[in-house]
């Protein structure tokens, strides 16, 4: 709803692309093994924050943050967590705001509050962590010191240049 109401209201929007995804029962089943939860709709619902997942690519940093806080004033949506790795990224540089929240959904018998992870980052930030993640997968968790030194030093370009965009743009306007 924000998306198109930005669409239609003003005259850019902070939102590149949304993406959306489901983990799998079986993710979900070994998530819940890893973590030595018991397997129920009750624990599944308690214990896991992810089962659902957003991820928003916006232009700028401050379009981040704004569309957090619009986001989580919605009457319908309870912040439950707020992991802001932009202003504290990962040592691995990983950076991008992370919230847990809480919305309603509407099963046939019921209303359940589930939890969701939401993501909001840059399009530099995704197009680094998005790579990251195939070489992380490709060296199944133990890349090279060299190859995590310079993604790291990647990293640190993407948030200087993320900063650099950000100052065009406040000069812009």
């Amino acid at each position: 709803v924000l998306n198109t109401e930005f669409s239609v209201l003003y005259s850019r929007n902070p939102i590149s692309s949304i993406h959306t995804r489901l983990k799998s029962n079986s993710s979900i089943i070994e998530k819940m093994n890893r973590k030595k939860i018991p397997f129920s709709l009750d624990n599944l619902l308690r214990e896991i924050n992810d089962v659902a997942g957003v991820r928003i690519v916006c232009s700028y940093i401050d379009d981040i943050y704004a569309l957090a806080d619009l986001f989580t004033k919605q009457d319908d949506v309870t912040l439950l967590e707020k992991k802001d790795y932009i202003v504290n990224p990962k040592p691995n540089g990983y950076r991008s705001l992370h919230l847990i929240i809480s919305i309603p959904v509407f099963f046939a018998n019921e209303k359940k509050d589930v939890k969701v992870e939401v993501q909001i980052r840059t399009i530099a930030m995704d197009f680094w962590a998005s790579l990251e993640h195939k070489m992380y997968y490709k060296f199944e968790g133990n890349a090279p010191e060299s190859i995590r030194r310079e993604l790291k030093e990647c990293a640190d370009l993407v948030a200087f240049l993320d900063q650099k965009m950000l100052a065009i743009n406040e000069e812009i306007k």
